[in-house]
């Protein structure tokens, strides 16, 4: 371990103070088992492999031949259930549109962060660090902006980037008619309609993310984003080139390689408990980068908070709750536990 207390901290100004932060976990007692406070995350084996995750041409989905289609879905279906997680190309985002989202993104975070932390751009959404961390494996070697869909019209939101409202604008739209694409198919492989996430996920209910990724010149100890699972029904990530994200994988982390021509996609809790464990929600972190940062941009298709979440099948593993429900329980767990531990608190 390093030791931080008598280090200077020399952080570029656009940066959050986060080995400062760091530094100060590793001084305080453990407030949680220590279980949770040790050097390895829950269930990690230790070793990197690279995993080529499952590719899909979402164009034959639109294919004139039938088998064209079916096999796609079956692809879209199986992944999601053996992997968890699954990239796409030609998914109808164009790469002039993303290469403008990254753009826009970097100019935002390169903002000095006093201003970042203050102006109250994007809703008031900015975030650094893990403020409920207790211990150095808790924290999160990262900034971001959490944007609900509901506001991102909004001129308001924006103040002096403006130039930013625009570009979110048809990218938010863009990620959120390609998730809803991909929910029918993984719906109506369950017998239900491809359109049943219309009124389960409006628009308004849906999230972007904006991350970054500082170079952390202690990267060997630290997480980037610590392991978890997705909280929502699906989650699509467009990332840079820089890689870092890793999955489990037959009780093992695996390293995504990146693919400048595909979106990640991944299955959420919520997803999980729907298909009683047809999908899995599978757990993934990032692992930080001591010489780049990185960037990725992250959508979530959520229902409201009151939406009642219960299996499609019988019978169901899960009791129904409602995704308020849901996400009141993990704070709590992660406030009480130091982690999060999800579906299996519902159970039946």
């Amino acid at each position: 371990m390093h030791d931080l207390t008598s280090q200077p901290i020399m952080m570029i100004d656009s940066s959050p103070p986060l080995l400062h932060h760091y530094g100060e976990l590793t001084r305080l007692p453990p407030q949680i088992p220590t279980l949770e406070c040790n050097d390895l995350p829950s269930g990690a084996v230790v070793m990197k492999e690279y995993c080529q995750l499952p590719l899909i041409d979402l164009s034959c989905l639109n294919s004139t031949i039938e088998r064209e289609r079916l096999a796609c879905a079956e692809a879209i279906c199986r992944a999601s259930s053996e992997w968890g997680f699954f990239q796409v190309v030609n998914h109808g985002i164009s790469p002039e549109l993303v290469r403008n989202m990254r753009r826009e993104q970097v100019e935002l975070f390169q903002t000095p962060f006093d201003k970042k932390a203050t102006c109250g751009v994007l809703n008031n959404s900015y975030r650094w660090g893990t403020p409920t961390a207790t211990c150095p494996r808790q924290f999160s070697w990262s900034e971001a902006f959490h944007i609900p869909l509901s506001r991102v019209s909004e001129q308001a939101c924006y103040g002096e980037f403006s130039s930013l409202r625009e570009v979110m604008m048809e990218f938010a739209a863009a990620m959120s008619k390609l998730a809803r694409v991909l929910a029918g198919v993984l719906a109506e492989n369950l017998g239900h309609p491809r359109g049943v996430f219309e009124n389960i996920c409006q628009e308004i209910n849906c999230f972007l993310r904006l991350n970054r990724y500082p170079a952390c010149p202690i990267s060997s100890e630290i997480f980037g984003l610590v392991p978890h699972t997705d909280s929502d029904f699906l989650t699509i990530l467009s990332q840079d080139e820089v890689g870092g994200l890793q999955l489990m994988k037959d009780s093992k982390w695996v390293a995504v390689n990146p693919n400048q021509d595909a979106l990640i996609v991944n299955i959420g809790d919520l997803f999980q408990a729907w298909s009683n464990d047809v999908y899995k929600s599978v757990e993934h972190k990032v692992v930080a980068n001591g010489k780049m940062e990185r960037y990725s941009i992250a959508y979530f298709l959520c229902p409201s908070y009151d939406s009642l979440i219960g299996s499609c099948m019988e019978p169901s593993i899960y009791r129904e709750f409602t995704f308020g429900e849901y996400r009141s329980q993990v704070q709590e767990d992660v406030k009480r536990t130091g982690r999060k531990i999800g579906l299996p608190r519902f159970l039946l």
